[in-house]
């Protein structure tokens, strides 16, 4: 069985990346539903919808675990999907993991009383980051800002842009003096050498390809029944719903190296890969 890694673009295949450098001998699949981005501006009923039928694929391709490394989904749907959804299928004894609480534990270790949030529309307005920081240390102070044009700015090439766009959205953070910020989304590691230099340095930037791995460790020797199903082959495969050269480009250049990248087609609501 697999490893599955679950996003809508990009941002998920810095975490692929970074979980398969850790643990190089875990087989990965990874599926971007690259048809269907951006799920930050969609509603919570279609993100729900999209995510389960990615994560039935999944599942059909033999996933034991699914790590949906997508704010948004974990923000909307990841408690519907672990809670109604997996006990009623055939899943049942299959487990998804979210990177919200994940990422909030890293921050809290981080000793900062000054908590910055950036994320799409649907992660900030849905407040699911203060409701778990209020679950795990209300006495920390937690100060968000949706950031909606970061995502296609990244997904489209549009670098020379990010630097003046995020001055403007960051200064509301630096005015609180946030002492740590959660990218929180996973398209948004991109930006930290930028961040780093508007913050001047003074801010601990938190991006989710860092801790993950780290945190899916921990996962495994809490539940060796679910790290034992997985297979060491070494192996990673990478599937998208939609495939272009921009994309292609891009997933290279996270890599670094040459990556064979399957477009699966989609029929009749589910999706098929070539046989």
């Amino acid at each position: 069985m697999k490893l599955g890694i679950f996003d809508s673009g990009l941002g998920g295949l810095l975490v692929a990346k970074s979980i398969h450098k850790t643990m190089p001998d875990v087989e990965i699949l990874y599926f971007g539903d690259t048809m269907n981005l951006p799920y930050g501006n969609k509603s919570s009923e279609t993100i729900y919808e999209l995510s389960k039928r990615s994560i039935e694929f999944l599942f059909e391709q033999d996933c034991a675990l699914i790590i949906t490394a997508c704010n948004t989904i974990s923000a909307s749907s990841l408690r519907r999907l672990q809670q109604e959804y997996l006990p009623n299928s055939k899943y049942a004894d299959r487990r998804i993991l979210g990177v919200v609480v994940p990422t909030l534990e890293y921050a809290i270790d981080q000793d900062c009383s000054r908590l910055g949030v950036i994320g799409t529309n649907y992660t900030i307005k849905s407040n699911i980051y203060k409701s778990e920081l209020q679950k795990l240390n209300p006495d920390m102070q937690i100060f968000q800002v949706n950031t909606p044009l970061l995502v296609p700015l990244i997904e489209n090439e549009g670098m020379k842009w990010l630097p003046s766009v995020l001055e403007d959205y960051l200064a509301p953070l630096i005015k609180e003096d946030i002492e740590c910020l959660i990218l929180g989304c996973t398209h948004y590691p991109f930006l930290r050498n930028i961040i780093q230099d508007i913050t001047k340095g003074k801010v601990n930037v938190i991006g989710q390809d860092k801790i993950i791995p780290s945190k899916l460790m921990d996962y495994f020797k809490r539940h060796p029944e679910i790290e034992n199903k997985i297979t060491k082959s070494r192996s990673i495969d990478f599937l998208v719903s939609d495939i272009t050269d921009g994309y292609r480009s891009a997933a290279q250049k996270i890599y670094e190296q040459d990556i064979i990248i399957e477009h699966v087609s989609f029929n009749k609501n589910t999706y098929k890969r070539a046989s």
